[in-house]
């Protein structure tokens, strides 16, 4: 008896515990709904998808009571009535405004109810009856609606520009081909716009040569004169910096990456200037005399023709220009076409500078001793 009367409390307090848990898993889903209610109902003139009795009736986003009863219209079958139990300080009135939200993208419908100004008179009750509030239309309209909605405009608009759509896929695959095919390409124009951003890997700094002036130049006498030397004239190819290279077909193309000291123009009326000054004629460059100086000094213009490496049959460097003499009356005194090549011992840097200066070395005599015996 003792042992029977043992499990008999044990199961009375485990039902005990039981029901107060259910009490307050009640309690708090209804946020106090044991409490004082008023009573109102809600007239609904379409369906009201998923709203169930004990859903949430929630003012400006705040629970304040649940769902009582739901019933159809008898006289009108598109009409709900919703019977709704609310907290007794709930400010409703007149010019309240319902609707139906769902508290997430799955959540369960629940009544919202919002809005109502202070001149507006609360909502009260009629020859007995509860006090009712009607939704206003399109109210009810549930997110799976407006995503079946949302989802046909979709289908719509997707089914009338489809062929837009397909040359837009078409282009895009065409587009993607020519990158593709030219991804070596793209990856140079990249470097060279984060170079110029001032991004990437440092620029690697060019060689840069010069050309040498003899000492010793063939002359028997030397003209007391006074020689201006004017900058040589020159296609754009030749006005560079860059070592060039002539291919047999006349082709004119870079080479390597080093460079002269100065453009080739400017550079020749240098090496020129000093040339003469080594065998002790007095000459000048034309750009740093007054008009009135060149005109009573002799005048040498020079048109460079070529200054190039040529590798048929074997490498050498070329250097050719016409070279004018310009007297005090304006007159030309003497022309000549000076031409002279070296051959290079290898297509290295250093070969090819050394064949342009035994070539240029061989013309600036040339044209030095042609000069003075003009003169």
């Amino acid at each position: 008896m003792e042992t029977r009367a043992r499990y008999i409390s044990v199961g009375l307090f485990v039902l005990a515990i039981i029901a107060a848990g259910f009490g307050f898993v009640y309690w708090l889903n209804n946020n106090g709904g044991l409490g004082t209610r008023v009573t109102y109902q809600i007239r609904f003139e379409e369906s009201v998808t998923g709203l169930q009795v004990g859903a949430a009736v929630q003012f400006n986003g705040i629970r304040v009571g649940e769902v009582t009863g739901l019933q159809l219209d008898k006289d009108d079958p598109r009409r709900v009535t919703a019977t709704i139990a609310v907290d007794p300080n709930t400010p409703l009135r007149a010019d309240t405004k319902v609707g139906v939200a769902s508290q997430g993208l799955m959540g369960i419908p629940s009544v919202s109810l919002s809005g109502g100004t202070s001149r507006s008179p609360l909502l009260t009750a009629a020859h007995g009856e509860l006090p009712v509030l009607t939704a206003d239309p399109g109210a009810t309209q549930d997110l799976t609606q407006s995503a079946r909605q949302t989802l046909q405009r979709a289908d719509q608009i997707l089914s009338d520009n489809s062929e837009s759509i397909k040359s837009t896929l078409d282009n895009l695959k065409t587009f993607s081909g020519a990158l593709a095919r030219n991804s070596n390409r793209v990856d140079a124009i990249m470097a060279g716009l984060a170079h110029l951003a001032g991004g990437g890997a440092a620029e690697k700094p060019k060689s840069i040569y010069d050309l040498t002036v003899p000492n010793a130049f063939p002359l028997s006498s030397v003209p007391k004169t006074q020689l201006s030397i004017a900058t040589p004239t020159a296609i754009v190819a030749l006005q560079t910096q860059r070592m060039l290279a002539r291919s047999p077909d006349g082709q004119i193309l870079p080479l390597g990456d080093a460079q002269w000291s100065d453009g080739l123009p400017n550079l020749i009326q240098e090496k020129l200037l000093q040339g003469f000054e080594n065998v002790g004629i007095a000459a000048a460059a034309a750009s740093t005399l007054g008009e009135q100086e060149v005109a009573s000094n002799d005048q040498l213009l020079i048109d460079l023709r070529d200054f190039a490496i040529r590798t048929d049959p074997t490498p050498s460097a070329a250097v050719a220009f016409s070279a004018k003499i310009v007297g005090q009356n304006g007159r030309i005194v003497a022309t000549k076409l000076i031409s002279a090549t070296a051959p290079a011992a290898g297509m290295e840097t250093p070969q090819i500078a050394a064949a342009f200066n035994a070539a240029f070395g061989k013309a600036l005599i040339d044209v030095v001793a042609w000069t003075a015996r003009s003169i």
